[in-house]
């Protein structure tokens, strides 16, 4: 682990503790398959119900809430070994405003699947932004599977972040799709590190259904040792003045190997659909000078996929 490492892990347990000790901010901790803490505040509605099987979340915000501040959710295992199921249903009324901070947490995994799978809807309007931070050992015995359907109504603003840079990955598959109606706004961005013989597949796929809908989909891999990457992309625009973008950028090391297959489909003469993809090793021109300032060529090589991953 680097030094950095170390330190965002730290934060994250202070953020938690905090938003855990802060009666104005709601929060949700599930260990395995139970809650063991949890506080919901005006606007904002979490029904809980645990099974032998998983848990299935259902939150709701009202019309016009706004949260003033990050829910914080916080779904691991402590254990080395275990399955952890969530089903989740999220519901973001007309006008309303929400921002979730979601930490998952699986230090000493050896053999642990994290099965995600969610139904949400964003009303006309409304605005929610949602940022995945994974924290794992470095043994990679994780399955990590987080499923997504998403629908935003017209005017309506999502924003996810999955970041998943500390530890070994194991096995990772990501599979979101979007459906954009007027006016509202898709932003999706990954970024993943790969070390090991992890396995990632990154598989996002935007819909921009309604007029002057916006989209982009951004992804960031470093892979090293014997790790393999394949981002699936995908942005279709099928109405009058949507535009958006693809963007997938993967640096290689070692005998890693990296896949990527940015897909545009635009079926209406006044939508517009970019994409860009780059695959390779660490830029020499960085390496060389980065090296040439005292840093050994593995130290300027993890400083170069840092930045990446920044």
């Amino acid at each position: 682990m680097t030094d950095e490492q170390p330190a965002r892990q730290l934060a994250d347990i202070a953020s938690i503790h905090a938003a855990v000790g802060d009666e104005d901010t709601a929060h949700l901790l599930i260990g395995l398959n139970e809650v063991v803490s949890s506080r919901a505040v005006a606007g904002l509605d979490v029904d809980v119900e645990s099974h032998d099987e998983g848990v299935r979340l259902r939150i709701v915000v009202a019309d016009g809430a706004v949260i003033a501040k990050p829910v914080h959710m916080c779904f691991g295992l402590l254990q080395q070994a275990g399955i952890q199921r969530i089903d989740l249903d999220f519901a973001v009324g007309s006008g309303a405003k929400i921002d979730v901070i979601a930490h998952c947490v699986f230090p000493n995994a050896t053999d642990i699947q994290h099965l995600m799978n969610a139904d949400i809807r964003i009303g006309a309007g409304a605005r929610y932004s949602y940022f995945e931070r994974h924290i794992h050992s470095d043994a990679g015995g994780l399955l990590v599977v987080p499923k997504a359907k998403v629908t935003l109504a017209e005017d309506a603003r999502f924003r996810t972040d999955f970041e998943l840079v500390e530890g070994r990955v194991g096995t990772l598959k990501i599979d979101y799709e979007t459906t954009c109606g007027p006016r509202s706004v898709l932003e999706m961005t990954a970024k993943v590190a790969g070390r090991g013989d992890d396995k990632i597949d990154i598989r996002e796929t935007g819909h921009l259904t309604g007029e002057d809908a916006r989209g982009a989909l951004t992804s960031r891999v470093a892979v090293r040792d014997d790790a393999r990457a394949d981002v699936y992309n995908k942005l279709t625009a099928t109405a009058a003045g949507a535009r958006g973008h693809v963007d997938c950028k993967e640096i290689i090391t070692d005998r890693g190997i990296a896949n990527a297959v940015p897909i545009v489909e635009v079926s209406h003469p006044k939508a517009h659909v970019t994409h860009e993809a780059a695959l390779g090793s660490v830029d020499s021109k960085q390496l060389q000078t980065l090296m040439a300032r005292g840093l050994t060529e593995d130290a300027a090589g993890d400083l170069i996929i840092a930045g990446l991953l920044s």
